[in-house]
């Protein structure tokens, strides 16, 4: 066995092994119904995050498809059992996302017990005070938590004197209590290691999932940014694929937990990530994730073998967000990282209305796939994604 394959067995096999002794009284209660000894819902386990000091919940609280009006089920099912942590944006759902659960946390006189970060997708000192004083309002809140530079994917702002300064005079004026940014474009590595160096950053939100322990150079930049107590949240945790169900059965015939539950406990097996924020669409899927979280224990060794043979299975068909280096090779506009980003929509998250919203979100030139040759970025995919053929079911599938 290769070292970073024994380095993903041991690292799978260590969730619960350092929970803090507060969550021994719900270690193994899967059930939603189990209590505590003193009779109050099971929590989910705690772990701080980075300088920050601050426990959060393992699992947090995507509000990327906005949630619903009034107070939204999911809402009051992750407070009950302690997962107080509401993660969105402003662009998430067109603002609707803040708007609803600030509504909701205020209907339920909970905004005091639950953390709230929120993103601006503008990375300048203007644009950042400007969105910091919309989601103030939105949210109906007088402080966040912690805010994000939202899908950051370039050095530049991060070397922002003015946007540094904005920054700070945000958390004196007691507006944000934290800040940072987010990333799951090609260069997350970049960023991370950047984020090591700059203390002004708290906490960055990454695409991290079950496939990535093997990737050495990520590794390090983990490493780096954990030493330096930089907060780090997991996103895109399902590492999800497009075009590809059998794997996804194979895995789910195997093991206690079905395959969404098994790759999150997969990463909150690596104690130096604080905690998962997972996108859960149904009460169905938050019980899930929940019962997962609330069990406290690693994955046995059989569920791990179905991790790796899982991520093995379907390494082929998971794009990890480096079109810098397939788009080259394609002589159109074209945006080959999002088009199989809403195709993983389609086919993992079976939410075919929102691939084809965010494919229609992007450049007319963007969407004209007819006629395109794909064939060298296929060739130049490191990951060995049939490029051309995914492109072929976007045009079938979107347009």
């Amino acid at each position: 066995m290769s070292d970073s394959k024994d380095l993903t067995r041991r690292r799978l096999l260590t969730y619960g092994a350092t929970l803090p002794l507060a969550t021994a009284g719900v270690a193994g209660a899967v059930a939603l119904e189990a209590t505590t000894a003193a009779g109050a819902p099971a929590q989910v386990p705690r772990r701080v995050l980075g300088k920050t000091q601050q426990s959060i919940p393992i699992l947090l609280v995507g509000g990327g498809a906005g949630f619903k009006g009034g107070v939204d089920p999911r809402i009051t099912l992750a407070l009950r059992h302690g997962a107080n942590y509401i993660d969105t944006a402003r662009k998430y759902a067109g603002g609707a996302s803040e708007r609803n659960a600030g509504a909701a946390l205020a209907k339920l006189k909970a905004r005091d017990n639950t953390w709230i970060t929120s993103k601006t997708p503008q990375w300048s000192a203007a644009g950042l005070k400007q969105d910091v004083a919309f989601s103030l309002a939105a949210l109906q809140t007088d402080r966040i938590d912690l805010y994000f530079l939202h899908g950051l994917d370039q050095l530049g702002p991060l070397n922002d004197k003015e946007l540094i300064k904005a920054a700070e005079q945000l958390k004196r004026e007691k507006k944000i209590r934290f800040f940072g940014f987010s990333c799951h474009g090609g260069n997350v590595v970049e960023l991370l290691q950047a984020a090591a160096q700059r203390s002004f950053i708290d906490a960055v939100m990454f695409r991290f999932s079950f496939r990535d322990y093997g990737h050495d150079e990520l590794n390090r930049a983990i490493d780096a940014a954990h030493k330096a107590g930089v907060g780090l949240i997991a996103m895109k945790t399902q590492g999800s694929e497009s075009g590809f169900r059998q794997a996804v059965s194979q895995f789910e015939a195997t093991g206690k937990w079905n395959k969404y539950q098994a790759v999150l406990k997969a990463v909150w097996a690596d104690q130096r990530i604080t905690a998962a924020v997972s996108h859960m669409e149904t009460t169905a899927q938050m019980r899930e994730n929940l019962a997962a979280a609330l069990d406290g224990k690693p994955l046995g060794q059989r569920e791990v073998e179905a991790v790796q043979r899982y991520a093995t299975l379907t390494q082929a068909y998971a794009c990890q967000g480096c079109e810098h280096l397939c788009n080259p090779h394609v002589a159109a506009p074209v945006r080959i990282g999002t088009t199989l980003r809403c195709l993983m929509y389609h086919d993992s998250y079976g939410d075919s209305e929102k691939a084809r919203r965010v494919f229609r979100e992007l450049p007319a030139e963007a969407q004209r796939l007819e006629g395109v040759d794909f064939a060298g970025a296929s060739r130049a995919c490191p990951h060995g994604i049939d490029i051309e053929a995914q492109m072929q079911r976007a045009r079938e599938l979107l347009t």
